[in-house]
């Protein structure tokens, strides 16, 4: 097993989010940098963000921007109040079954092509910032500020730390079941007191048999026009010169339980823009929105990965049962260019505190993972065939990240449960057998992947609420820890959190390429201010360069596209988002699609946005569905398409 270069933790604090009402955390005090690596640094003192302006129907902008546009609130100052949570459309009813698709409904095809939850608004970060403080190996300068995020709704409290262990991690079972039955955790870190039956209680439940017919995919042309508009509304009536064209608009049509529902996607995959959302999986045309094909599903989607295969394969999960004592323990493959479903199995679920409950999925070439808590397994992706389980070793994974290589975070038995020891392996994706293992220093924590190849990787020591980001080597050494100065970094990262698993990836506002890391800074104000992207020598962890967005404009790093940073341009009230690119040596942000001033509200108005562009189009999804009322339901907007 190999061995960090140190054993001391890894420079800096990211840290996980936090509650309004804790403790500032212990900055993380960065232990000596290794020769030619910069030295670590903690990341730990970023001002919070509440969403802005995401609600179910956007509110009445202001005539003109406020004089002085308020100030990030400092730390330990009340938390403003965030608005009610904008109320999830409602899914078709279907028939009683185990969880696998069957034959579509007829009517009007979906409208919104989602993406797993994301952070409200533009820039909505947990309440921050935590000033650094002494620690065990001596002070340093804050490196990057905030922390990596989860999902948060407003007016909830902000859920326990994303490390992998969370709340319950080295716990004794009794204390875990204890707090699951006074818990339920829903979307991205909502939480709901256990009351009843977790559907509509408007509506008939299926009841949980054993099986449920084999989905079929149908074509619905439905209409494109974004549901509530007039037809005489034109999106496009307002737009200059060099503006985008705005080609469709969705809004809901699904009738949703009471709490509402998180949306996975949407992924292109070809000419088709999909989503998956409550109880179905839809392709929808990327020229015009018409529904293209629908997968139905008795009972819920509960995970997907962050991405299909290269060649449109994707495994969904779908709760075995409906109710609130489900488990998400159903494997469903589906091919994303056609909405044919293949092969469908449950995961195996373990027993005692290993029992699979939550799981998270990944994808590698012609593998799919399932892990949970001390249990996961591989299956092949065309046949669903299970080509490794859970070993028979100390160490366990509890979590995958997928693509060009398959990366294993696992959680190792100490005989303490006080102490906590994480490692991270790249794995044959054929037998599941590490090809080499990195050992974190203990009470260090895997929390996200930022990057599998090359590899980044976000660590905290969640007591202390420590954080930093490290680079390690094709061959598992340690090849950085970024130094992030006196900057103030919160990558954001979607995905429901669970209790039992950990999505490792589907964060944005951070990029890579083979020699560098990009991640943007938090805006300046929460409202028209700016930000920067910061680039980092993966090799030396220092930063590069820093590119500027311009005045009153902020951007979010997506991915590289064509051997350039991909962002995206925030919005306003008052002037449209854009798509731009960034060159690896810096510069200007040069613009490839400005959204239409016209619009700009509707482009605000997405809760949780999650974002997808491909062949010149740029694609903005909410992250999760709801509303206070039937009325409201339907008249949410759900997606949004824009193209030259």
């Amino acid at each position: 097993m190999t061995q960090p270069p140190s054993q001391q933790p890894p420079q800096g604090g990211f840290g996980s989010p936090q509650d309004p009402h804790q403790q500032p955390p212990e900055a993380p005090q960065p232990p000596a940098a290794a020769p030619g690596q910069g030295a670590p640094q903690d990341l730990s003192k970023q001002p919070g963000h509440p969403p802005a302006g995401q609600s179910a129907q956007p509110p009445v902008p202001p005539q003109a921007p406020p004089a002085q546009p308020p100030a990030a609130p400092a730390y330990g100052a009340p938390q403003p109040p965030a608005g009610p949570p904008p109320v999830p459309p409602q899914a078709p009813s279907a028939a009683p079954g185990y969880g696998y698709p069957q034959t579509p409904p007829g009517g009007p095809g979906y409208g919104y092509p989602q993406q797993p939850g994301q952070q409200p608004g533009p820039y909505a970060a947990q309440p921050g910032p935590y000033a650094a403080q002494p620690g065990p190996y001596g002070q340093q300068p804050n490196p990057y500020g905030g922390h990596p995020t989860q999902p948060q709704y407003p007016g909830v409290p902000t859920p326990p730390p994303t490390g992998t262990g969370g709340p319950f991690k080295g716990k004794p079972a009794v204390i875990i079941g204890a707090a699951v039955a006074a818990l339920l955790v829903i979307g991205g870190g909502t939480y709901f007191a256990l009351s009843g039956d977790d559907t509509d209680p408007k509506k008939p439940v299926a009841n949980g048999s054993s099986a449920a017919p084999d989905p079929t995919g149908s074509v619905d042309q439905g209409d494109g026009s974004g549901g509530d508009r007039e037809a005489n509304d034109d999106l496009n009536a307002g737009r200059k010169p060099g503006e985008a064209k705005v080609e469709w608009l969705m809004t809901n049509d699904v009738d949703l339980p009471r709490n509402g529902a998180d949306v996975y996607g949407p992924w292109v995959v070809g000419d088709t823009v999909v989503k998956a959302m409550y109880k179905s999986v839809v392709g929808y045309s990327v020229a015009d929105g018409k529904k293209k094909w629908e997968v139905p599903f008795t009972t819920e989607v509960c995970t997907a990965p962050a991405q299909p295969a290269t060649d449109g394969t994707i495994v969904i999960g779908v709760n075995d049962k409906a109710g609130e004592k489900a488990d998400c323990t159903v494997l469903q493959q589906i091919d994303l260019k056609t909405g044919k479903a293949g092969w469908k199995k449950p995961v195996p679920q373990g027993t005692g505190f290993n029992a699979l409950s939550d799981m998270t999925l990944a994808i590698s070439g012609t593998t799919v993972t399932a892990a949970g808590t001390g249990n996961s397994h591989g299956f092949s992706l065309a046949d669903g065939k299970q080509l490794f389980g859970t070993p028979d070793a100390d160490c366990k994974p509890f979590a995958y990240a997928g693509g060009p290589k398959l990366i294993a975070a696992a959680q190792c038995r100490t005989g303490d449960y006080k102490k906590t020891q994480h490692e991270v392996s790249e794995v044959d994706p054929a037998t599941g057998k590490p090809k080499w293992t990195y050992k974190l220093p203990p009470n260090w924590e895997v929390t996200k992947v930022f990057s599998v190849s090359p590899l980044v990787i976000s660590t905290e020591e969640p007591d202390s609420k420590k954080w930093s980001i490290i680079a390690l080597t094709d061959a598992g050494k340690l090849r950085s820890t970024l130094d992030g100065g006196k900057d103030k970094f919160n990558p954001k990262c979607g995905g429901s959190f669970v209790v039992f698993g950990e999505n490792l990836q589907g964060c944005i506002g951070v990029a890579a390429d083979a020699g560098t890391f990009y991640m943007s800074t938090e805006p300046t104000q929460l409202t028209r201010g700016t930000n920067d992207v910061v680039a980092f020598d993966l090799n030396t962890g220092k930063p590069k360069w820093r590119a500027p967005a311009g005045p009153e404009r902020t951007m979010t790093p997506l991915r590289m596209e064509g051997g350039e940073v991909l962002l995206y341009m925030e919005g306003s009230w008052d002037r449209g988002g854009a798509v731009a690119t960034l060159a690896p040596t810096g510069g200007s942000p040069k613009v490839l699609l400005q959204h239409p001033a016209s619009t700009a509200k509707i482009e605000s108005d997405f809760y949780s946005p999650r974002y997808a562009y491909a062949d010149g189009r740029f694609f903005i999804a909410s992250g999760r569905v709801s509303a206070r009322n039937d009325t409201e339901e339907k008249q949410t907007k759900t997606m949004m398409a824009f193209g030259k």
